[in-house]
């Protein structure tokens, strides 16, 4: 039998009860924060179509997909606190989450401190942008 697997979103369940089923596809988040967690995960698991898929299409950019896989070179995500979520439940249009996300690159460790912005079109979350608070 294999050993469960904890989700890298920080929420003590095990991946495939988290956030697998939504970076497989099988699975939409209800939530911004369930879509915020799941593209911290799809981060940690370096799942660029997930990442590509899950922002909002008008705020795409040309060679996204290839800047988002650049982005994984030599970067290990560690860890993952959400701080503050401003509706974006499973009712709403619009939600803000507040997070930490901690990585590590180049011997170096990194907090990223964000406001991300999520809509819901279609009854499908996505997310817009972020307003970075800090990075150090």
């Amino acid at each position: 039998m294999n050993k469960p697997i904890p989700c890298p979103c920080g929420s003590g369940r095990d991946y495939d009860a988290c956030c697998g089923p939504f970076l497989s596809g099988r699975a939409q988040p209800e939530t911004a924060e369930q879509l915020m967690r799941s593209r911290y995960t799809a981060y940690a698991r370096q799942n660029a179509n997930y990442l590509f898929a899950s922002t909002l299409p008008a705020r795409r950019e040309k060679n996204e997909l290839k800047t988002i896989t650049k982005s994984f070179r030599g970067i290990s995500w560690k860890g993952l606190e959400v701080l503050e979520t401003e509706a974006g439940g499973a009712s709403d249009a619009t939600g803000i989450v507040e997070f930490k996300a901690t990585c590590e690159g180049g011997g170096e460790t990194a907090t990223i401190h964000e406001r991300s912005n999520f809509v819901r079109e279609n009854g499908r979350w996505y997310y817009v942008d972020g307003d970075v608070k800090s990075a150090q």
